[in-house]
Order: C-alpha cells, then sequence, then structure tokens
C-alpha cells in the first residue's frame, strides 16, 4: 500500500521545494555511487550521466524497487539494483566514491548499524549526502512528532518522525561538513566525510 501512493503523496511537496534540493545535492556527485534506499527512484532524473561512472542502488522493498527500476528505464540511467538492507550492506570496503540517502534514514531500524556500514563501504576521504526529515529543535513540533510516531510508523513503512539522524552520522565518525536546515529545522541536508 505505502509504496503504491507514495509518490502521489509526496507530489505536492516533491514539486514545491524538494525536488530542487534533490537536484541540488545528487546533480553534483560523481564517480561510484551507492544509493541506499532509492525509494521509487525520485533521484533518478537528477544524476549527471557525464559525472558519474556507477550508481549502485539499494531497496528493501519490492514494490518501490519495481518502480525505481521504471524511472532508472525512463531516464536512460545505467543503475544496478539490490534488493536489501541497510544495516548489511552487501558491498565491499571502500566500494563507493559517494553514498547517497535521501528521505531514508528514518525508516530504518538500526541507524548506528547503518552508518557503520556506510563507513566500510564509502572509501576514506570519500563523500556521504544526506537530505532527511528529523526532529526539530522547536520544542512545540518535536512533542508533535513524539506523540505521531508511533501510528506513522505503523502507517509509513516504519518512518520514524523524530529520529535525530545527524547524531548518528556524527556519532559514527563521520565528520559533518555542511548541515543545512529547512522548515524549522524539520528537513536537514548533510554532507560529510568519511575520514582517513
Amino acid at each position: 500500500m505505502f509504496a503504491a501512493f507514495y509518490d502521489q503523496l509526496m507530489g505536492p511537496l516533491e514539486k514545491k521545494w524538494i525536488a530542487s534540493v534533490r537536484k541540488k545535492i545528487v546533480s553534483g556527485v560523481e564517480g561510484t555511487i551507492l544509493e541506499i534506499g532509492a525509494g521509487t527512484g525520485a533521484n533518478f532524473p537528477y544524476y549527471s550521466k557525464e559525472k558519474v561512472e556507477r550508481i549502485v542502488s539499494l531497496e528493501p522493498n519490492p514494490d518501490m524497487l519495481k518502480q525505481a527500476k521504471g524511472r532508472a528505464k525512463e531516464f536512460e540511467l545505467p543503475v544496478e539494483f539490490h534488493q536489501g538492507s541497510a544495516e548489511t550492506l552487501p558491498f565491499k570496503d571502500g566500494e563507493f566514491d559517494i553514498v547517497v540517502a535521501t528521505l531514508v534514514l528514518c525508516s530504518v531500524s538500526e541507524p548506528d548499524e547503518v552508518f557503520k556500514e556506510v563507513r566500510r563501504v564509502c572509501k576514506k576521504g570519500g563523500k556521504i549526502v544526506l537530505f532527511e526529515h528529523v526532529r526539530t529543535d522547536s520544542k512545540s513540533l518535536a512533542f508533535l512528532q513524539d506523540v505521531l510516531t508511533p501510528a506513522w510508523k505503523r502507517l509509513c513503512d516504519g518512518c520514524h518522525l523524530n529520529r535525530d539522524t545527524g547524531s548518528y552520522m556524527k556519532g559514527s565518525g563521520i565528520e559533518v561538513v555542511k548541515e543545512k536546515k529547512y522548515l524549522k529545522g524539520i528537513f536537514v541536508e548533510y554532507e560529510g566525510v568519511n575520514p582517513e
């Protein structure tokens, strides 16, 4: 159900401004790319075929994976698809120049493990680029996120409205070099470097 309606539910917000953020962070990546939780392939229109050598996509939801394959074909983007969990990435150490994740880390079951795996598969000195919704600094909004999260998780494929993704990223040892907040800090763009 969630996979079938995801694009329709997110459509208005995507058109209003999420698409522009996706374009900004994805169009500049180059080399070998791992995209964790590619969903329905919403980032695919924005990758530069001239800059990217290889794109590997990991997605646990088989229905979303099917839609992502269709979107990759639509944009003639060569993507290598894998179905699996971000907590146990089926890739070699240091295999990727850049790891990308957009609006996905809210739904992983063990964020600490995910960031350990991201560090493992990303080259030393490589980049980690994220765009996530997180627990806001606003006390009233954070309270609302806390109240809504139990029901929201059941309706939206495990999504936590109140996850502090930035603290997991920093706690993993990734050096955060950019943190840009949107909409009272509900959405945050992160750029990190995997230390040498």
